[in-house]
């Protein structure tokens, strides 16, 4: 049996080039899991949920993604509408930030703002009814993604709490998650910073 291979420090300041690029060949494999991490915790949240509600957390998720796949939106919308709360297993009060930056290496700019504020957005339907501010989304009114961010809470997220919803199954989903976390992480081309063209029509 081979011995595990592994780095000569035990304090980081103390590593070598030899430890970094070892850790940067045995790092490769775990990357490329990435998808099945994030499948597997959507999975996990059809198992366990918030109480309340009608449905499940990956109900909610299969309904977002399934709302914006039949609306004609591109796989970068997609994904990011399917994994909008994937930060509510670990991060309920910032799931927000925390989805976004599940996704922000692999998507798109306008997607990852979108699903960043999503939040802050969603009080528009239901802050009223704690005594918070339900316009606290004004704050972002001239950002370019507000209207993208609008019509995202409006079309796809809000409207996904539906039980009897027909939503595509998460198998649907899997080739265009794995096809986005496939992606070279931060890749301009990908990112397109600054561009903000909004949701289909």
């Amino acid at each position: 049996m081979n011995e595990k291979q592994t780095v000569n420090f035990t304090a980081m300041k103390d590593g070598s080039k030899a430890d970094y690029l070892l850790l940067e060949e045995l790092e490769k494999p775990y990357l490329a899991q990435t998808a099945n991490r994030v499948l597997a915790e959507l999975d996990r949240q059809g198992k366990i949920s918030l109480e309340g509600y009608k449905l499940t957390r990956l109900d909610h998720a299969l309904q977002s993604g399934t709302r914006a796949y039949r609306d004609g939106a591109d796989i970068d919308w997609v994904v990011g509408a399917l994994l909008h709360d994937i930060g509510d297993g670990l991060a309920p009060q910032n799931h927000d930030r925390f989805s976004a930056e599940v996704l922000r290496p692999f998507v798109r700019e306008e997607v990852t703002w979108v699903v960043e504020h999503h939040g802050i957005f969603q009080m528009i339907y239901y802050a009223h009814h704690y005594g918070w501010d339900k316009d606290a989304r004004d704050q972002f009114k001239d950002h370019p993604g507000f209207s993208s961010c609008s019509d995202f809470c409006e079309r796809w997220d809000q409207s996904s709490f539906d039980p009897h919803y027909e939503s595509e199954s998460l198998a649907f989903f899997r080739p265009m998650v794995e096809e986005v976390f496939s992606r070279k992480a931060y890749d301009p081309a990908v990112i397109m910073a600054g561009v903000y063209s909004g949701l289909p029509q």
